[in-house]
């Protein structure tokens, strides 16, 4: 996908997932995958390579990763909360091993339960992983910032620390880095003053931005990170998702309307709009208690609407 102006990730899978009660059956979360990768969307976080005791809806892990990994030309990603988890990516073969760990000291112990110097700690370990294995063998290793715009337990994180451990993280071997803003705390000034220090720091490293729509400033703060050359945004099918160690935390900004906006700004994704609305339809099948969010789901294409890449081929 190297033709698109802007590289959008699902990930709802994980992200989405992983605070609803009701186990979403694997068959229609491998539907899920196939649909959303035939609708254009080039990278999926598909699962967490948690413990199962901890996020029972985790326990396919290894099924769905292996389904993943047959779809043609798609990016496999997987969360990873330790080198445990990066042990079993490895042997599974995953193209990106997503680490995340909190730049909000309460937030950290509460999700990882080690302070961030440990786990930064644990990254090294995981960088020494991947690069023991045959250069072809490697997958690219992320480091996640998450709560770097705000955090329930302590409120707004000093931008100084954003920039700390994404400049520890880069050091340690990251070969791209996610700025998350977890619970839905940031504006678009907050957002400028973040990315321009950390994509300042870390140089040519690419910065990948996840935001949540909490309070509404989502798709304003998507904006904001473009105009500091950001190029790469998670997002989730529906706005699903929420962290289960962040209070108020609710969905993730929804890939639906982030695909039309970035479209409608005549920024190509290589994603059909149409193809991605329907997949929604396997996920409402799945898990009808699950809610739902999308203001083109709701309204739908406007009269007479020319993608992006038509108009830039006219």
């Amino acid at each position: 996908m190297n033709n698109v102006d802007v590289i959008v990730r699902e990930v709802g899978l994980r992200d989405g997932l992983q605070i609803h009660a009701t186990f979403m059956p694997t068959a229609s979360k491998i539907a899920w995958i196939e649909a959303e990768a035939a609708a254009g969307v080039s990278e999926i976080e598909v699962t967490s390579y948690v413990p199962p005791k901890l996020i029972p809806q985790f326990v396919d892990a290894e099924k769905v990763t292996r389904r993943a990994l047959a779809v043609p030309g798609l990016t496999v990603a997987a969360l990873i909360p330790n080198s445990k988890g990066a042990e079993r990516g490895l042997a599974l073969g995953v193209h990106k091993l997503n680490f995340v760990m909190s730049v909000s000291k309460t937030h950290n112990l509460k999700n990882v339960r080690r302070e961030r110097e440990e786990s930064v700690a644990d990254f090294r370990r995981i960088v020494e992983l991947v690069r023991a294995k045959p250069a072809l063998e490697r997958p690219l290793i992320v480091g996640g910032l998450s709560t770097a715009l705000g955090c329930s337990y302590e409120g707004r994180v000093p931008v100084d620390d954003v920039v700390k451990y994404a400049v520890q993280l880069a050091e340690a071997g990251a070969d791209e880095l996610v700025v998350a803003d977890t619970v839905g705390y940031g504006d678009p000034a907050q957002v400028r003053a973040v990315f321009r220090a950390v994509t300042a720091a870390v140089g040519k490293l690419p910065v990948a931005a996840h935001f949540h729509n909490t309070r509404g400033t989502g798709l304003a703060n998507v904006d904001a990170a473009l105009e500091c050359g950001v190029r790469a945004f998670d997002a989730s099918l529906a706005g699903l998702g929420g962290c289960p160690f962040a209070p108020g935390a609710t969905g993730n900004i929804v890939m639906d309307d982030l695909c039309f906006m970035l479209d409608s700004m005549g920024l190509t994704t290589g994603v059909d709009l149409e193809k991605l609305l329907a997949v929604r339809e396997i996920v409402r099948a799945a898990l009808p208690d699950i809610e739902m969010h999308g203001a083109l789901a709701r309204a739908g294409l406007p009269r007479n609407y020319v993608p992006a890449s038509a108009r830039r081929a006219a």
